[in-house]
């Protein structure tokens, strides 16, 4: 089951219209000599209830102006946005009353403690009072904010604020949460904790829209990917799925407690390539089965002797480079 459903969504901006001297002038909402920037350009696509649906592009590819649009902070110039069934724009306050956003620059309200963060942001959800409380104090609990409730946020820590900020989002009890970066900058433990308590609030039954740069957090999250450059959708798949698309070489290295010739290591059928690393070698095979079995075959005639074995998957991030330049040149 969807619910999210992207339908031909576009942002087109105007350029601004030179000034004296040959200077950007004003913006004027209309359409300048000098054309339109397509920051999203025609997208389509749909998210399932109950999967961390992870967003991905290079600075500049419309990930942004797509979640922005998607909360509606931002008009389509065309296309629409339906979240369970209700038209973005047309239901404005039911569809906020049932999702969450921490866009990538918000921030909390610094004069206010923790608590009084939590508890402004239920009244202006409409949640009671006594309900706010309870809420607000278990969400401070399971973010290990409680402690510093009353403290005022102003003093709180990059990583303790985005805590809070996912705090605030949850306070509506949100069946969707939409995070932008929301690991970005932060230390390894904080980061860390916000990992574990997405997947938590993921196997509650929250979906998550999720927009990153980190994609090690995009590997060990998200259970499909969509992947934008110049405001277009070039790619979505499952993170292992766009993982074994650029796996166009395997490699596996071994190690030993005594010498190899690396000529006859050469000679084998499988391998393409052999690289002399400490106290052993890396190889490029064709195929990983083959290549094993060869290779253990050649270490028992030559009686050696193998300290360590490591085969190499592909990297997501060498999946998102490959696909971005891959688009570029499409």
């Amino acid at each position: 089951m969807s619910v999210i459903a992207i339908n031909n969504l576009a942002k087109y901006f105007s350029l601004p219209k030179k000034g004296k001297g040959g200077k950007p002038g004003p913006m004027n909402g209309k359409m300048g000599p000098m054309g339109i920037i397509r920051a999203v350009d025609n997208i389509s696509f749909e998210v399932k209830k109950g999967e961390i649906f992870g967003f991905l592009g290079p600075n500049g590819a419309g990930k942004t102006t797509t979640i922005r649009m998607m909360t509606g902070v931002l008009r389509p110039t065309k296309g629409n946005v339906s979240i369970f069934g209700h038209d973005v724009w047309k239901n404005q306050i039911l569809v906020k009353q049932i999702t969450g956003n921490v866009p990538e620059e918000a921030n909390v309200y610094f004069d206010l403690t923790g608590l009084q963060n939590l508890m402004f942001i239920g009244e202006i959800y409409g949640v009671p009072k006594k309900t706010r409380l309870n809420r607000a104090e278990s969400l401070l609990k399971k973010f290990e904010l409680y402690e510093k409730r009353n403290l005022k946020s102003m003093r709180y820590s990059k990583g303790m604020k985005q805590r809070l900020l996912l705090c605030m989002a949850l306070m509506s009890n949100p069946k969707i949460l939409f995070l932008d970066e929301p690991t970005s900058g932060l230390d390894v433990q904080s980061a860390r904790i916000i990992k574990q308590l997405i997947r938590e609030y993921n196997e509650k039954g929250v979906t998550i829209f999720l927009t990153t740069h980190d994609m090690e957090v995009a590997n060990e999250l998200c259970h499909r990917i969509a992947i934008i450059n110049h405001g277009k959708i070039i790619s979505l798949d499952t993170p292992q799925n766009l993982k074994a698309l650029t796996q166009e070489y395997k490699a596996i290295d071994f190690y030993f407690t005594n010498g190899a010739d690396k000529a006859k290591i050469k000679d084998l059928s499988s391998v393409r390539e052999v690289q002399e690393v400490s106290g052993g070698f890396h190889l490029i095979v064709e195929d990983i089965h083959e290549g094993i079995c060869e290779i253990v075959d050649f270490i028992k005639q030559n009686h050696l002797i193998i300290k360590q074995l490591n085969t190499h998957q592909p990297k997501l991030e060498d999946a998102f480079l490959k696909i971005i330049e891959r688009g570029d040149k499409n």
